[in-house]
């Protein structure tokens, strides 16, 4: 059975055949680096990883591309709030994301593109754009004229903003021809950064860091786009428009693939509704990271969740339950293939993860299968389910250990912060990690 995918761009699901025989190239929008990553962030990126890993599973040779916007209007507003120079604010909070991904094991990444690397790329967009008449210059920069590309819409099947749209960028200026054109060329700002160029000093708009990136990784075509569901317009719609302008092939991606929103106890998370966390909140909270990607899991990836410190502790107790019953049993058995066949049905139907996760489930309870055999079976599933079921960071921590928290966290309290930091140093020497919480402290195998 060849795997199924929903695709955004046709509204069905279909099966799954890559340009290239047996290679498939996969595109994610990545962060704009200037603030911590949410939730939201969390759910997406762990459920991408999910679709890579079944790639791979499935035989299929993967290459995996997420960018970074290290240079975006946002990181530069947040930098002067701060006080800071806007590369080293991106600096800070690209390491803080990178790090967020290893906690929640999102392993499957061949390169992290930062859109700064690609200027040059960019600028070549923009200058091909204006030479085949899609492009045109105003005061601020230069924007694409949407109303020159016949398909603009085709993604969405809308050409215009809604009320609700969560990502607008659509760059404001009564100059622009029409009201959905977007900025390819931002000229240079007194106290912003910018870039020498032909077509005059600036930086990069939003929108054209992307298919500078794929056209430089990928070629001009490529198999997988994917990203949040609030990404379709008007941010995937503009890539669309760019590259097909530039390329004049069709279409730019085969299959669109889209993530549904995370909520928060029924509402759209918002700092101004007090209702925003992010994926630290959640592990300096008490709560394993791992535990938040087998949240995730529990939904489709189309499928909206909304999140509540009750679901995550329900998912933790659950998570914490597998992981007991899988590092109990110490034998290594041999693989079931009807399970394996079952398991492998649910990921080929469009990544069905709770069908995946209900047969781990069932394998469990199954009194028929050898313990060594649904060992074998556990560490199977977990080259797609990433949830490190071969160790078990729940294990009772030796009083030894348990002091040198205690010790720390005195040191803490004292801000003696080099002796907190070497005992951290220490517990992790011994194979243990600590992560601090609301004044106390939460100490787990590695």
């Amino acid at each position: 059975m060849a795997i199924k995918l929903h695709n955004t761009l046709t509204g069905t699901t279909e099966e799954f055949h890559p340009i290239g025989d047996g290679k498939v190239k996969m595109f994610v929008c990545g962060p704009t680096v200037y603030d911590y990553s949410h939730l939201g962030h969390g759910k997406t990126y762990t459920q991408f990883d999910i679709v890579a890993r079944t790639l791979r599973y499935l035989g299929f040779d993967l290459t995996y591309v997420v960018n970074i916007t290290d240079i975006e209007d946002k990181i530069i507003t947040r930098a002067k709030e701060r006080g800071v120079d806007s590369s080293a604010l991106a600096r800070e909070f690209e390491k803080t994301y990178l790090e967020d991904m290893r906690a929640l094991n999102i392993t499957s990444v061949d390169k992290y593109a930062r859109a700064t690397d690609y200027i040059p790329e960019i600028i070549s967009q923009v200058e091909r754009l204006m030479e085949n008449g899609r492009a045109y210059k105003i005061s601020d920069g230069y924007y694409f004229d949407t109303k020159k590309f016949a398909d603009y819409g085709k993604l969405s099947g809308r050409d215009s903003l809604k009320p609700g749209d969560a990502v607008s960028r659509i760059d404001e200026n009564p100059e622009k021809k029409n009201q959905a054109d977007f900025c390819l060329w931002k000229f240079k700002k007194e106290g912003e950064p910018s870039w020498p160029a032909s077509i005059g000093e600036g930086r990069p708009g939003w929108h054209i860091e992307d298919t500078a990136i794929t056209e430089k990784e990928f070629g001009p075509q490529y198999d997988i786009h994917g990203g949040a569901v609030d990404l379709i317009f008007p941010h995937h719609e503009a890539e669309i428009a760019q590259m097909e302008s530039i390329s004049g092939r069709k279409p730019l991606v085969r299959y669109w693939l889209h993530t549904g929103f995370l909520n928060i106890d029924s509402q759209k998370m918002s700092k101004s509704k007090n209702n925003f966390h992010t994926i630290r909140d959640a592990i300096n909270s008490g709560f394993s990271p791992l535990a938040l990607r087998y949240l995730f899991l529990l939904s489709h990836y189309r499928t909206p969740v909304n999140f509540t410190w009750e679901a995550l502790t329900a998912a933790q107790n659950a998570y914490r339950k597998l992981k007991d019953l899988g590092f109990k049993i110490q034998d290594l058995g041999i693989i079931n293939e009807e399970y394996r066949k079952q398991f492998k049905n649910a990921l080929e139907d469009d990544l069905n993860t709770p069908e995946a996760l209900a047969v781990v489930w069932n394998l469990i309870k199954d009194e028929s299968i050898s313990p060594a055999d649904k060992r074998a079976m556990l560490l199977e599933f977990d080259k797609v389910l990433g949830l490190n079921l071969s160790k078990n960071e729940f294990l009772d921590v030796p009083a030894e250990i348990v002091g040198l928290g205690e010790k720390r966290q005195k040191a803490k309290d004292n801000k003696d912060f080099a002796e907190a930091d070497r005992i951290r140093s220490e517990i992790e020497s011994k194979g243990y990690e600590i992560r601090d919480t609301e004044g106390t402290f939460l100490i787990m195998k590695k």
